[in-house]
């Protein structure tokens, strides 16, 4: 059985869903400590932080963890802290190109995977009632770029390269390709 190392409860979805069979625990890393302007650098290095934290705590078992940012081409877009800087946040992405990247480091079978995904997407101008429901909801909490493309976000999607599970903070896809590569 493999630990998730992270709170996230849609990385757990992503997994239930893949029929992977996990537990759920964390560790904690600070990744405020990451000075970083490079959302690529960003994410490999709060992952990998994160990674060795957990490797640490669950000496021997098979662990997973991930990191996700979104970026507007210019600024990473973090996880909005209040309602404020949620709308600022999407008022970024609104109408625009983003890139949504996930890292994700994998211990499995004794062997280290690691890998970073991305998926672009075009989103189509935001409806303002869309927007002040979305918030008023409190749904962007503790997303990336307080971004929900599994939700609030989807109607907007007019293009997007690249897989839903990366912009939803873990590569399903290609973690399913590292267990069963055995």
């Amino acid at each position: 059985m493999i630990i998730l190392c992270s709170g996230s409860e849609t990385r757990a979805k992503l997994l239930r869903e893949a029929g992977v069979d996990f537990i759920q625990k964390s560790c904690e890393f600070d990744e405020e400590s990451i000075k970083c302007e490079d959302p690529y650098r960003f994410v490999i290095e709060a992952s990998y932080g994160k990674f060795l934290k957990c490797a640490e705590c669950y000496d021997e078992n098979d662990i997973i963890t991930a990191d996700t940012v979104v970026s507007d081409g210019k600024n990473i877009l973090r996880k909005a802290k209040d309602i404020n800087e949620a709308k600022r946040i999407l008022l970024a992405q609104s109408g625009k190109n983003i890139k949504i990247i996930t890292a994700m480091w994998v211990r499995y079978k004794n062997r280290i995977y690691a890998r970073v995904d991305e998926t672009v997407y075009k989103f189509a101008a935001f409806e303002k009632g869309d927007l002040e429901a979305y918030l008023s909801s409190g749904e962007w909490k503790g997303k990336a770029g307080a971004c929900m493309v599994e939700g609030f976000c989807k109607k907007y999607i007019i293009d997007v390269q690249g897989y839903e599970s990366t912009a939803m903070g873990l590569c399903i896809e290609e973690l399913k390709r590292i267990i069963n590569a055995d």
